[in-house]
């Protein structure tokens, strides 16, 4: 007989984030889904499909194309006393609402002197590898995660996907969840006894005592596919997932780095003033006599994400470069 804590199914990230948005329509009236092409369509990467038929219109709400005017609505609704989740296709697109979003949703508590929270998720689709050029490929979550007034969150797997909304949807204060678009088919074994996870805390996905790689969203599966090949050389790999931008888990990060004494930052962001960046300081100022070896940063090209799939391949950071950058602070 199987143990009912252990079951377990096969799931995708989309499917995973769709039953997440499901369960909370169903769990609060409170909650909707507003952004383009959400409804009828069934949302740009099919995450809402089917909820516009179960839920109706006043609650899955497709929107003008204007990101300044429906997230703002969103704020309003927040305002008011709902739980809006507010989709913006990708984080390109959110650019157009930057003064809503940092302006004002992360701002408003401290603006009103503590009366008013804003109790806002954003989803936004990131990240490059579908060949949609450059407008639609970029990874600008770092810049998010340098708002105070804003949490941010990367989801990576199929349970973080499905786990981390509820605790999003719960907090006073406005939450951006990144989803990597290169995910949304990936699968994974989602546990039938899951719960609200800590959105605060990073992960160890994978333990070994010679290297951390340490990334975040959608560079995960290529720093587990980098510690799998590592392993054939007798390398042992320690894989750190962030799994949130802001609040920093700087006391996992510094733990990996006490532990294995070398470490390679893998960020599909670019290098120049990147999020890299401030996990290199942070293990410079807090660290830096447990190092044995420089920190290493495998990052994208400094160019706009080409459209040619081997243009984009050779921009984006790979298996094989983390793979060499950790043989070269070994030392061969």
């Amino acid at each position: 007989m199987t143990d009912i804590d252990t079951e377990t199914r096969t799931i995708t990230y989309r499917e995973a984030m769709r039953e997440a948005i499901r369960v909370a329509l169903l769990d609060d009236d409170r909650v909707f889904l507003m952004g383009e092409d959400v409804g009828r369509y069934g949302g740009c990467y099919a995450v809402s499909k089917g909820l516009l038929e179960e839920f109706g219109p006043d609650r899955i709400r497709d929107t003008p194309l204007s990101e300044a005017a429906f997230v703002g609505a969103g704020i309003g609704a927040a305002l008011g006393g709902m739980r809006p989740i507010v989709e913006v296709m990708t984080v390109n697109f959110s650019l157009l609402a930057l003064d809503q979003i940092v302006n004002t949703a992360a701002l408003y508590l401290h603006m009103s002197g503590g009366q008013f929270n804003i109790p806002l998720v954003i989803r936004m689709a990131t990240g490059a590898g579908r060949q949609v050029a450059a407008q639609h490929s970029h990874s600008l979550e770092g810049w998010y995660g340098h708002i105070p007034g804003l949490k941010v969150v990367t989801p990576a797997t199929v349970e973080d996907a499905r786990w981390m909304l509820p605790t999003a949807l719960a907090d006073p204060d406005p939450v951006i969840i990144f989803e990597h678009a290169g995910l949304y088919n990936t699968e994974g074994t989602l546990p039938e006894l899951g719960a609200p996870v800590d959105l605060e805390t990073a992960r160890i996905r994978r333990r070994g005592s010679d290297i951390s790689l340490v990334t975040y969203g959608g560079s995960l599966p290529k720093a587990m596919a980098a510690a799998e090949e590592l392993a054939r050389d007798g390398i042992s790999a320690e894989v750190l997932d962030l799994r949130s931008l802001r609040p920093i888990d700087t006391a996992a990060l510094l733990s990996t780095v006490a532990s294995t004494h070398r470490v390679v930052i893998i960020d599909e962001g670019w290098k120049t003033a990147g999020f890299s960046a401030e996990i290199s300081a942070r293990i410079a100022e807090e660290a830096i006599w447990e190092l044995d070896a420089p920190i290493s940063r495998i990052c994208s090209e400094e160019v706009p994400i080409p459209y040619p799939r081997h243009l984009e391949e050779a921009a984006l950071p790979q298996v094989n470069e983390i793979v060499a950058a950790a043989r070269e602070l070994i030392g061969g």
